[in-house]
């Protein structure tokens, strides 16, 4: 009997193995191995942009690229001159004059001629950089590898929302580095700090378009692997901190489609940002050096309110305004950038034609409530 009871209770050794708490816990890398690693894909970066001889071999051997890329430099060279022009001759010349006229005449230089001239460099300046990048990717990856561009109406028009908060984005940028620069003290560090980064998201854009990532995958790219965008864009940010607004625009359009090139042949490290070191083993960086900043969290709070203010209108985010083709999302509290993502994605503005609104049957599993004597009719 006791033999029996001693029996029914399992040994020891057919216990079953659990595993310990110090064994689920994650491990971190130290410190100064994190802060190696980060280091590493600064410089990493930095050697990236300045990869010319993949410029110097791309334009010699393709005649898309080459043809788009003289196209671009000419036309930069002529808008740079004519800044220039105005900043080191007109500007000195018309200082001391008495005569309104002559007082003005950097002004009407300035409406007449520099800014025309800067308003087609900006929008052919994005064509021909769109092309070289389009055509830089499909050498590197095949056109397999693009994205599908939109042939419907709708698509067209989601085309064009994108584009336009591009621009968007693009103009909130600019005023959040001139913003950081009024800072006392720290302000001009960290404004060449943030252009650093912005210089590397446009450097980088075009080829994620292309790709078909969304805004926000782009910008958690780019945050979680703060340290190489930083190396990659420093290049660009240095060469445009001397001369005028207008100099260090035109000299970013000039060098601008040379960094796509180097773009599109980049290797943005670390591949896995939560594991830096690659082991097969995870492990973690150091929670005193953060995995990833939130570079755009400004910029994208400012594009929210922008959109907000152009769908003043609409009740409901992603809604279309023509009733019965209103695509009613949950109510759930929005995150930042959700928003933004949705405008630049084309799903918050009414992109499809309005249609006569037409009643449609229940589909099955939607809920219809039936009164007491609808009930007892269909029973």
């Amino acid at each position: 009997m006791s033999s029996n009871v001693y029996n029914s209770f399992p040994s020891s050794n057919h216990a079953p193995a659990h595993p310990s708490p110090r064994s689920t816990y994650p491990t971190f890398l130290p410190f100064a191995d994190t802060a190696l690693l980060q280091l590493k894909a600064v410089a990493n970066g930095l050697w990236h942009a300045s990869r010319w001889d993949i410029v110097a071999s791309l334009v010699m051997n393709d005649a898309e690229i080459r043809s788009n890329m003289l196209k671009s430099v000419l036309l930069n060279v002529v808008s740079l001159s004519s800044i220039s022009f105005l900043d080191h001759l007109l500007v000195p010349l018309a200082a001391d004059q008495q005569k309104w006229l002559h007082r003005n005449v950097g002004w009407f230089y300035q409406v007449l001629w520099l800014f025309p001239v800067v308003g087609v460099s900006l929008y052919l300046n994005s064509t021909w950089c769109t092309m070289i990048a389009k055509r830089s990717f499909t050498l590197q990856y095949g056109s397999r590898a693009q994205a599908v561009p939109p042939s419907t109406y709708a698509g067209i028009l989601n085309s064009i929302a994108s584009s336009a908060y591009r621009a968007i984005m693009i103009l909130t940028s600019v005023v959040m580095s001139f913003s950081l620069g009024y800072i006392p003290l720290a302000g001009p560090v960290a404004s060449f700090i943030f252009l650093c980064w912005v210089d590397s998201y446009y450097c980088f854009e075009f080829m994620w378009i292309t790709r078909g990532h969304s805004l926000t995958r782009r910008l958690r790219h780019l945050e979680e692997r703060w340290a190489y965008y930083f190396g990659f864009g420093l290049p660009t940010a240095a060469l445009c901190m001397w001369g005028s607004t207008l100099a260090n625009a035109a000299i970013f359009a000039l060098v601008f489609p040379s960094y796509i090139l180097m773009a599109t042949r980049a290797r943005p490290e670390p591949l896995d940002p939560y594991n830096p070191s690659g082991s097969d083993t995870i492990r973690h960086p150091s929670p005193f050096i953060p995995i990833r900043i939130p570079i755009f969290a400004p910029v994208t709070f400012l594009n929210d309110w922008i959109i907000r203010f152009i769908n003043v209108g609409s009740k409901i985010p992603g809604a279309l305004s023509s009733g019965g083709n209103a695509q009613h999302r949950p109510t759930h509290r929005r995150t930042v950038s959700d928003d933004a993502e949705s405008i630049e994605e084309g799903d918050a503005n009414p992109m499809k034609p309005v249609q006569t609104r037409t009643h449609t049957p229940p589909t099955r599993g939607t809920r219809v409530h039936l009164s007491a004597t609808d009930r007892r009719k269909r029973e």
